[in-house]
Order: structure tokens, then sequence, then C-alpha cells
């Protein structure tokens, strides 16, 4: 995302505040959400505010700052999978085939195995075993040629696992990747041995050739116990350098291992479950194209579009929607996809349907990311045509149920809005925001979206809180 253009709509926004505020009255917001607003510190020009009916009136039943674009955080991927599911459909799978370019005879390929990813978010460590076993039982044991891997459905993009927040071993720092495996993760499971006075430390996925060296076993407290390791992660082997308390007893870190590159972590992963499927071979790990003429000689089929989406809006995988963005931008526009082709793709997708998203930034779809922008006015009038789509229900069903599942698990559980709202949060350093569903105790359902931009913003969580439940006695 251009860095000026981002900076311009933080401009634009603060000069476009006294102008919509002049045109759209605040009255309508129940007195207990603006009480909340004050007790936490936030000022009301740093709250937009969109509350409609999904009928066919469209009545709004609360509006503050509505046309102000603000920061969405992870509501973000509400935009994301919206698109996704009416662009791409749902029934939308993601193919990952596999060809040969050479000549079998028996169990020997004379010649390359080649991979073409076109940007399955989910092709975790089982499918791809199944996806293995499929090639096995084509008769192919002994690979005498290399294995090329295909990413040209994206386009290469220089990407900085520490530019968003500075801590590139988080996994949700892991880039786009037509080809991503397993969402490019090792998990780390530390185990101390009081008797034998050691850690042993398994390793998820399992990949042949890395090297693992365990931490000493400590004392003391488990406070930073992840910096108490001394990790070293990278393409050669991880190594835990330091001591690992025994009083935190067992612990699990899942890591980006960002300094081995998508092509290495995936050779590695190859070579170790080929091996355990009985296969055997001796050649080189690469990117490339598929060369014409190569012979397809199986394909994985991924989960359908709506499963992915639960995951994505239910437990906020920014791994994912950045994924189905680019999904978006391919599929829509047969070129290599790219964030900003992606974004246009939405960008028209929503003027078609006549919603202003003049204010709207996308930069990854995810939702993790400082530029991104969305004003509550343009989500609710999308969240309200999409309750009109015939996907409503997969929409809907995909996002945290109040009180019970994902992200709002733990919120307002012991309210009458708990379990008469699907809810998507959104949490970033000063924003917090919400956008979903309410089925009020009239039996009407309202779009809801509130979006907090400002340093205060982690109080504000009793705010959007009050206005979720007085949207379900009032609507």
């Amino acid at each position: 995302m251009n860095k000026i253009r981002a900076i311009s709509l933080l401009v634009l926004s603060s000069a476009l505040l006294s102008g919509v505020q002049a045109q759209e009255s605040s009255a309508g917001l129940p007195a207990t959400f603006s009480k909340a607003l004050q007790v936490a510190g936030i000022p009301a020009q740093s709250v937009g505010v969109y509350v409609q009916e999904v009928d066919g009136t469209g009545t709004v039943l609360a509006s503050a700052n509505a046309g102000v674009p603000f920061n969405p955080a992870s509501t973000m991927k509400l935009v994301t999978t919206d698109a996704a599911l009416e662009l791409l459909g749902p029934t939308y799978r993601w193919k990952t085939q596999a060809y040969t370019n050479g000549s079998q005879a028996g169990n020997v390929l004379q010649g390359d195995l080649i991979f073409k990813g076109n940007g399955d978010p989910k092709l975790v460590l089982e499918n791809f075993w199944l996806f293995l076993r499929q090639i096995r039982a084509k008769g192919i044991r002994d690979i005498r040629g290399n294995i090329v891997l295909d990413r040209s459905t994206f386009d290469e993009n220089a990407y900085d696992p520490s530019e968003f927040d500075g801590d590139p071993l988080k996994p949700y720092n892991v880039g786009p990747d037509a080809l991503l495996l397993n969402y490019k993760t090792l998990t780390f499971q530390f185990v101390p041995n009081l008797e034998t006075r050691q850690v042993n430390v398994l390793t998820d996925p399992p990949m042949s050739g890395y090297p693992v060296t365990p931490p000493r076993l400590g004392s003391g407290n488990c406070d930073d116990w992840q910096g108490k390791l001394q990790a070293t992660v990278d393409a050669d082997g991880a190594s835990f350098n330091g001591a690992m308390p025994a009083s935190c007893g067992e612990k699990t870190w899942y890591i980006n291992p960002y300094k081995m590159s998508s092509t290495q972590y995936f050779g590695a992963v190859f070579r170790q479950m080929w091996a355990d499927l009985g296969g055997t071979f001796s050649g080189v790990v690469r990117n490339g194209v598929t060369p014409a003429g190569s012979s397809l000689i199986s394909e994985w089929s991924s989960v359908t579009l709506p499963e992915v989406i639960r995951d994505i809006n239910k437990y906020s995988n920014n791994v994912m929607a950045r994924q189905v963005l680019l999904t978006i931008a391919s599929d829509i526009l047969k070129v290599p996809a790219t964030p900003e082709r992606g974004a246009r793709a939405i960008q028209s997708w929503l003027t078609n349907k006549g919603i202003d998203a003049s204010g709207l930034v996308i930069e990854n779809g995810s939702g993790l990311s400082r530029n991104e922008r969305i004003s509550a006015k343009t989500m609710g009038r999308m969240m309200t045509a999409a309750f009109q789509s015939p996907v409503m229900p997969e929409f809907v069903s995909s996002m945290p149920l109040v009180g019970y599942d994902g992200t709002m698990r733990k919120r307002l559980k012991n309210q009458t809005v708990a379990g008469q709202a699907h809810v998507k949060t959104g949490t970033l350093n000063d924003v917090r925001a919400i956008a979903g569903y309410v089925l009020a105790a009239s039996g009407k359902y309202y779009a809801v979206v509130c979006l907090i931009n400002h340093p205060n913003a982690p109080r504000g969580q009793a705010a959007q809180d009050g206005l979720l439940q007085w949207v379900y006695e009032n609507g």
C-alpha cells in the first residue's frame, strides 16, 4: 500500500469529521453507549457507528461518523470473505496439481515432479500426506529428477515479515504463497524431564535434515520463557541455546521460520513425508514453472470456500485471509495475483452493488495493517446487502456466535444477546472494532458496525458490548 496515500487518508478523515458530523446526527446513539465512551476516555469523533435493519426498508437505527474511514482491524476480513463468497461462489475449491516432466518406467520417474499451487489456504499436513499418497498410487516410488514448485498463480512480491510489528517469528506474519504448506509454521513442544534433567523437543511437522538442539533444563520462574530459550531458527535447523525453567512444565511454541524460505520449508517437509511413504528422492527442490507438455498425474481439491472463511472469521486467521484476497485477484482478473489487484476487484464488486467505497483502502485483506480503512457505513451497507444474497447463510455462520465461540466466546455470556448475534471482532493497538448481525428481541435482524480508533480503544470493549445488547433490546 502506498504510504503517502495512507497518510493522505488520515488527513482526509480528520478534514471530513466536521462535515460528516453535520450531516449525520449522533442523536440515535444510546445514552449508555455514549456514557461508556466517556468513561473510557474515548472522544466521540474517534468512533464510527452504523446500525441498519437488514430488511427491505433499511431503517438506520443508529449512526455517528458513519462516512469517515477508520482502521477496521480484523473486521476487514468480512469484506474479503463476503467478496470471495459472491465472486468465487460457495462451492469454490482450490486445486493443487502434480505434473511429471519425463517418463515413468515401472516405479521410477525419470524426470521432474512438479507441484503447481493455486493458493490453497488450508494445504495442511494431513491433506498434503493424502496428496502424496495419491501420487504414490500412480506407481511412482523413485524420483530421479527434481521437485519443481510452480507458484506462478501469485505474482512474486518482496515480503518483509517484520514490517508490521517487528516480530517476524509470529505465525500471523507468514507471507502469502501460491503453494502455502501448513501455513509455513513450525510447532515446537518442550517437555521437561526432571529425572534426566533434560528437555525433550518435539517438532511438527517432522522435517528431513533439520536438526533441533534442545535447551538446558533450568530453574527459576517461567516469566518470558520463550526469551530464555535463546532460539535460533533458520534453514539449517533450530537451536535453543538457553534454558527452559522446569517450573514451566510442558509448553508449545508456534513459530514462523522466516529465515527459511518457503521452498526450503516445502522441500524439508516433502523429503520427510516422501521417505515415510516408502519413496526415494535425491534431487533438489527448486522454484520454476510447469513446462508445456507436462503430464497431470494427480490433483488435490481443498475444502470448500465456506469452510475456509469459517476459519478466517471465527478465529481471525490472517494468513488465510491474505490467500483469499490473492485468489480473488487471480480468479477474477486471470493474471498473477497481487494484493493491489485483489483490492481493485473488491472495489469494483462494491461499486457494482451500488455501495460507495471511495474511502476503502485494502492492503492485504486481513486487517493486519496500519493502512487499511473503511467507513462504518460502507461496511454496514455491504453487510445489509450480504444478508439479502443467496450466500447469506454461509457468510453469517462464518462469524463468531456471541457468548459461544470464536473470538466472542467469552463476551456477553450472561447477557440476553448471547446466542442472538454473529459478530466479528478486530483488535490492533489503538483499534477496537466489531461488525456483524444481531437478531433483536423483536425478531428483526440488524447489521451492526462500531469502529474505534484511539489510544484508549482497548477500554472501548464495554461500550461495544453495550451497543450489541442495546440493539438486541431496542431493535
